[in-house]
């Protein structure tokens, strides 16, 4: 329902139907005149209470947006980081961590400006000049300017200035996709409705600020001027809609609370402990206690999370996708619902005849759309599945003229692109012509008599060598009545089954007929126009589907992915699209109204059983999107108008068109498709998922590395041993391993399953329990072989303490290089898949190489406390202790893979 204005004395009872309203009725309600309009004097009065007719968007504290960057609980680590390595005198460590930290915060603040962009243009659709009537007399006025009461004329070129119910419509059509998704302009009239409820796109007497008239002309009283337009509620919808949190983002929050809570915790427990059994003295203590928290915090995690993510960025904008966010792109990875529109993503939006039934002959029409090449376009007849000589019909031959005669639209090729200029179902009858003919029709026009709403037919009177002929097209009701009139024996009910049949696979039925006239009348007589029309035949037209969107429908249901059309078409032209392209098993659709008759809990029960949704507002989309998340559903929306901004904003991860995309659409959302190809949306998917994994084996990699760092550490306090570690070392082993070793699976290619297993349950969080097990028993076996080989050789007498420690360092990295073979992938390290990532191998080699350096450069020793140790104590047994863990780690995978080979098997015989 529309929302009037908020002063007393012009407001509209809340359950006024403004469509109903007769035009007395409208002037009474509105304190107007229906022919001179307001008084000046009264514009002015009722500007200063409304205020003016235009958008303004809520302005944020800059400095409030910029620190809320700083509440990420992954922030707060690296906040702790800094200042333990700052206390610690580590200042270039310390440095790189507060660098990292603002740079995070900046990103994220330009993030946010940017999507705010959004507010700014819708804004903007509300600037235009119109002539409005005011004490009689036809004055032009900034649309900021007009109040309510105002009656404004409207023509063909015009942009409606707000909402407006119309008191005069002259063959008028205004094209409302932007607000309604509907792709065809619509027909408008002054006449009232009767009905109680009436859908957006239907209300064919209203007209709304943001739409653009496309031909005739007509006159309205203003209703709803800036925030109280529809326009305006999308706007306010766009408000107060609030940016989604990523599945990743609330997983790697949750994992970096309780990481940070654990470390601090055994932090706490291990002081006191060691002050109550004095194993050492207090600032040894302390020393030992931030050298573990250091070791085991993993500093890296952010940075390679980042990086992992703008890798997957960067894959996408080659795929034809720009990101606009980060972590957006692994959210398409956990997606469960696609929401799409149907009109230029499911469809070509490129109308097109696909049937011709003729006396005699059914027909099929191939060629979808314009084609792309030199010659326009080009397609076959088929009678029956076989290649037709549609020539040898007589009727099929005359239809075809009367398309291509009949019609003002164009075919136009610019940049290669052929394109349309006219309306789009004019646009098939010369697509059908140019197809067919394979040039431009040869017209002789002497009249021309438009389409009118109502009449429901245009003609055309043609000059013809010795007789001129008189072309019609319209509806088929009215043509068949024109047929009946000079036929007695028409067979309406025959050619009225025949109508049924096309629209029941959706298609716009147009009855196409002609008849001869004496060579002296040059003008359409209307009155006479129905004697003597022939019916030539019908055409079926329908906005095919996208070729290549039917086998990427087929790749996400495989993936577990629901894929759901919301339209704003009639439900059965969605229904028949939805089938063509084999959306689901079993179709099954609602319409906007019977939405608006559910309470939310009842919309959120039922949202499931639907995969079509048609005659949808912006209101619609918007419950649409929340019932789907109130049922813990990861939502992906497709949009291109303004009509979606809202929606695309609320799901998880809004994606927009990029060439028939509106500004305010791709400002809402996340991710912009560049050539609109929905198949794009198929390698989001497929990369998401690709995206997540890396950072799941990232995340499994370090975890249980650096609190193997932390656990030397531990056990040595415990057993009240000298540290295998120094606290430079562990810095070390961190710093060297966040710019190598980590970044290895940066370059992991996507693994086979990718796309064959459902969406991931983000509720379970980023580590299973044998993810959780698997920490476990890593850190503490390479710890184990750490303090193990130390307490060996030292204790010994085979090695001094320094050369120890160095023997320990090496350990850690030869443990971590032996470890990531068998993290990589899923697969057994002997298979074909081992050589897949070569980059891996090149970046163990710097790591390699950046150890050699800090054992054997003098400085260096210094610095990290490492001395000259031999090749074998050096590098030979840190190698053994590395291959141990590479055997452990391989053997418990193998067990990994027969429990989920057993498991699959045991679900298929259960299913």
């Amino acid at each position: 329902m529309i929302h009037l204005m908020t002063d007393n004395t012009n407001e509209v009872p809340p359950d006024q139907k403004l469509w109903q309203l007769t035009t007395e009725e409208l002037a009474a309600t509105y304190r107007t005149d229906a022919e001179d309009g307001i008084s000046e004097q009264e514009a002015s009065k009722r500007l200063g209470e409304e205020g003016y007719n235009e958008l303004t968007a809520k302005k944020k504290s800059k400095l409030v947006q910029f620190l809320l960057q700083f509440n990420n609980s992954i922030i707060y680590i690296l906040i702790a980081a800094a200042a333990i390595t700052l206390f610690m005198h580590h200042y270039s460590d310390s440095a790189v961590i507060g660098i990292v930290i603002i740079a995070n915060a900046f990103i994220g603040f330009f993030q946010e400006m940017q999507a705010d962009n959004a507010l700014n243009k819708i804004k903007e659709l509300l600037v235009s000049q119109n002539y409005v009537i005011r004490d009689g007399h036809k004055i032009e006025v900034p649309a900021r300017e007009l109040v309510v009461g105002d009656l404004v004329n409207l023509e063909a070129g015009d942009a409606v200035p707000a909402d407006m119910r119309l008191i005069s419509a002259d063959n008028m059509r205004i094209q409302e996709s932007t607000l309604t998704g509907e792709s065809n302009s619509v027909e408008k009239t002054e006449d009232p409705l009767a009905a109680d409820s009436i859908p957006l796109a239907e209300r064919s007497n209203m007209a709304f600020a943001s739409t653009a008239v496309t031909q005739g002309s007509g006159v309205g009283i203003v209703t709803a001027t800036a925030e109280d337009t529809e326009i305006g509620q999308i706007q306010r919808s766009v408000s107060d809609v609030k940016v989604q949190v990523t599945p990743l983002m609330k997983n790697l929050n949750r994992l970096g609370v309780n990481l940070s809570l654990l470390i601090v915790a055994i932090a706490f427990i291990l002081f006191f402990l060691g002050l109550y059994t004095k194993i050492y003295s207090l600032p040894v203590l302390t020393i030992a206690i931030i050298t573990m928290v250091v070791g085991s915090i993993p500093e890296g995690l952010p940075a390679s999370t980042s990086v992992v993510l703008a890798r997957g960025v960067q894959v996408m904008t080659k795929r034809g996708a720009i990101v606009k966010t980060l972590p957006a792109v692994e959210t398409l990875g956990a997606v469960d619902i696609v929401n799409t529109d149907k009109t230029g993503t499911l469809t070509k939006n490129e109308m097109t005849v696909t049937d011709v039934i003729t006396d005699n002959h059914h027909y099929q029409v191939t060629g979808i759309g314009f084609v792309d090449n030199d010659k326009g376009v080009s397609g076959d007849v088929l009678l029956d599945g076989q290649k037709a000589d549609w020539q040898a019909d007589q009727d099929f031959r005359k239809l075809v003229d009367i398309a291509g005669t009949t019609t003002d639209a164009e075919l136009v090729q610019t940049d290669g692109q052929w394109q349309l200029n006219g309306e789009p179902t004019d646009g098939a009858l010369t697509t059908l012509f140019h197809k067919l003919i394979g040039r431009e029709p040869e017209v002789d026009e002497l009249d021309t008599l438009p389409f009118d709403s109502a009449y429901r037919y245009s003609a055309r009177l043609i000059k013809e060598a010795d007789h001129n002929e008189l072309m019609v097209k319209g509806a088929p009701g009215t043509i068949f009545d024109m047929a009946k009139a000079s036929d007695p024996n028409f067979d309406s009910e025959t050619w009225y089954q025949r109508v049924a049949k096309l629209t029941e696979q959706g298609l716009r039925v147009v009855a196409l007929g002609s008849k001869n006239v004496p060579a002296g009348r040059d003008e359409i007589d209307q009155d006479k126009i129905a004697q003597g029309i022939e019916l030539s035949g019908l055409v079926g037209i329908i906005d095919p589907p996208r070729e290549e969107v039917i086998p990427a429908i087929q790749s996400l249901r495989r993936a577990g992915v629901k894929v759901n059309m919301i339209t704003g078409d009639h439900p059965d032209t969605a229904t028949a699209i939805a089938k063509k392209l084999d959306l689901d098993e079993s179709i099954h659709a609602i319409t906007g109204p019977e939405i608006d008759d559910m309470s939310d809990d009842e919309l959120i029960k039922k949202i499931g059983r639907y995969n079509v949704f048609a005659r949808t507002t912006p209101a619609n989309k918007l419950r649409i999107v929340k019932a789907q998340q109130a049922n813990a559903k990861i939502v992906a929306m497709t949009g291109d108008g303004v009509n979606d901004a809202a929606a695309l904003k609320q799901a998880n991860i809004g994606i927009a068109m990029g060439i028939k995309g509106t500004a305010v659409a791709k400002e809402a959302a996340d991710m912009v498709l560049v050539n609109d190809s929905f198949t794009t949306i198929v390698d989001a998917v497929a990369e998401g998922r690709h995206v997540f994994d890396n950072i799941q084996k990232t995340i499994r990699f370090l975890l249980p590395t650096s609190f193997a760092e932390g656990l030397v550490v531990l056990i040595s306090m415990v057993i009240g041993q000298e540290l295998p570690l120094y606290p430079t070392q562990l810095l070390w082993i961190n710093t060297v391993s966040a710019l190598t070793i980590q970044f290895a699976f940066i370059f992991e290619p996507a693994e086979e399953s990718i796309m064959i297993r459902g969406p991931r349950d983000v509720k379970r969080g980023i580590l299973g329990k044998m993810d959780v097990f698997e920490i476990v028993y890593v850190s503490v076996l390479i710890a184990g072989l750490g303090i193990f080989t130390f307490d060996r050789f030292v204790d010994g007498g085979v090695l001094n303490v320094v050369l120890g420690s160095t023997m320990a360092v090496n350990i850690i990295i030869f443990g971590k290089i032996f470890y990531l073979f068998n993290i990589r992938n899923s697969y057994p390290i002997i298979s074909k898949h081992f050589f897949e990532n070569k980059m891996a191998f090149i970046i163990i080699g710097i790591l390699l190489a950046l150890q050699a350096a800090m054992i054997y450069i003098p400085f260096m020793q210094d610095v990290f406390h490492t001395g000259n140790v031999n090749f074998f104590y050096g590098w030979v047994v840190p190698t053994i202790a590395g291959f141990i863990v590479l055997v452990v780690t391989e053997i418990i995978k193998l067990g990994r893979i027969e429990y989920r080979k057993h498991k699959g098997q045991a679900t298929k015989i259960r299913s």
